[in-house]
């Protein structure tokens, strides 16, 4: 299989959270070098549909499959996912950190430098964490996406506390991704100016 065969489908998942209902029914397809964007007001699902592609949920209902991936892998040991926490141990340094999870992911030993330049990072890779500001952990939780390759990024709302800079960076960093045959899923508020993206909306009235 080459990437262009990669399809990402999700067929009438259902989603309870705390003995709540958030959505079912829900199904979409998302093929090769495109994105979908996912959309809607505040508890209307769109983290939960991340952690459930992700594997962090219980699919209620529903299934959910990447066609075309390794067959002996799931989903989620293909996926990227990048929450709304960062996860960053302060008093390693931004390379550290980008060693430590390209170890961890088996990825390419050299692939810390390209994760620093990804990000525009490496004026600050010997900084410890703990001195950053808020937008360099955040790009340094994104640069991780880097470090391993994986054809499916999930991102939940990943331009939080970037400025505009670094969201014009985010977006050639995920457009990269795309063009290479990549697949993203992305929660978001904001409008992340990615061409081969479609939109799905979620509503409380899918749980209704």
């Amino acid at each position: 299989m080459t990437t262009s065969d990669l399809r990402l489908a999700a067929h009438d998942l259902a989603c309870i959270r705390g003995g709540r209902l958030v959505f079912e029914g829900l199904s979409f397809e998302l093929a090769a070098g495109h994105a979908l964007v996912l959309t809607g007001a505040n508890g209307a699902g769109k983290s939960s549909l991340l952690r459930q592609i992700a594997g962090l949920l219980e699919v209620t209902e529903g299934r959910i499959e990447l066609q075309g991936g390794d067959p002996e892998l799931g989903v989620a040991e293909q996926a990227h996912y990048v929450g709304h926490l960062d996860g960053l141990k302060p008093m390693m340094s931004v390379v550290e950190t980008l060693r430590f999870w390209g170890g961890f992911l088996g990825g390419p030993a050299e692939a810390a430098d390209a994760a620093l330049d990804a990000m525009a990072l490496a004026p600050l890779a010997d900084l410890p964490v703990a001195y950053l500001s808020a937008g360099q952990k955040r790009r340094l939780s994104l640069a991780r996406l880097a470090v391993a390759p994986r054809p499916l990024w999930l991102l939940d709302e990943p331009s939080v506390a970037l400025d505009a800079a670094s969201v014009a960076r985010l977006k050639d960093f995920m457009s990269a991704h795309l063009a290479a045959g990549g697949l993203i899923v992305a929660a978001t508020h904001l409008d992340l100016g990615l061409a081969m993206a479609a939109e799905l909306r979620l509503t409380r009235e899918m749980a209704s």
